[in-house]
């Protein structure tokens, strides 16, 4: 519960600091340039975006799923902060005046378009399938908290290695260090699925 609590402490904090870089000049560090639509910070924001969405349905499935309150918790954090990440990373697009779409293959902007083949929803690495999502809708108690950690372990493999990619080849700075805060409170919130996966007699799938 201690280690929850602070996991929840934190994405509060990340909250704020992400609400108080919303409204930042999203060209700093970039010469004042605005980037490209074919750019890494842009092809970074267009993808992120939809794969944090899959990561706030998922959270919200399991919540109506589990009454276990420890679950529900992260699932609360994780939906709020991925759902207020998405909101900034779409409206630097819109100030960039940029599409939020892309005829391009998915992480294209880090040379892996033909890293996911997008076979039955999962667009990018990490993603749940469409049928990993209605099972997850079909589960409940025990075997929903367990299924659900287990893809939400995937789902920020995969968020770290695109982010771990933002803050390499992205040149916009406050999109740069959005990025590296994804990587670590990930990284922290993939140790606390672990443990309670280990609780529930399960561990990760990969």
């Amino acid at each position: 519960m201690r280690q929850a609590a602070l996991i929840a402490g934190a994405a509060a904090t990340a909250l704020v600091a992400a609400g108080a870089i919303t409204y930042a000049v999203a060209g700093d560090d970039g010469g004042g340039r605005t980037p490209s639509a074919e750019s890494a910070d842009a092809g970074f924001a267009r993808d992120m975006a939809v794969h944090h969405q899959q990561a706030v349905e998922m959270s919200y499935i399991v919540r109506d799923r589990t009454k276990d309150e420890e679950v529900r918790r992260l699932a609360y954090d994780i939906a709020q902060t991925q759902a207020n990440q998405r909101g900034m990373m779409l409206g630097w697009l819109d100030l960039w005046g940029l599409p939020k779409v892309s005829s391009e293959p998915p992480m294209t902007w880090m040379d892996m378009g033909g890293m996911a083949s997008g076979k039955d929803g999962a667009l990018m690495p990490g993603m749940a399938t469409n049928t990993e999502l209605k099972k997850l809708g079909e589960l409940s108690g025990k075997q929903a908290e367990i299924f659900y950690l287990q893809l939400m372990t995937d789902h920020h493999k995969g968020g770290i290695h695109m982010a771990e990619g933002c803050v390499e080849k992205c040149t916009v700075g406050v999109e740069k260090r959005l990025a590296q805060g994804m990587v670590d409170a990930q990284q922290s919130e993939i140790g606390l699925m672990a443990d309670l996966l280990k609780e529930r007699g399960a561990a990760p799938r990969s």
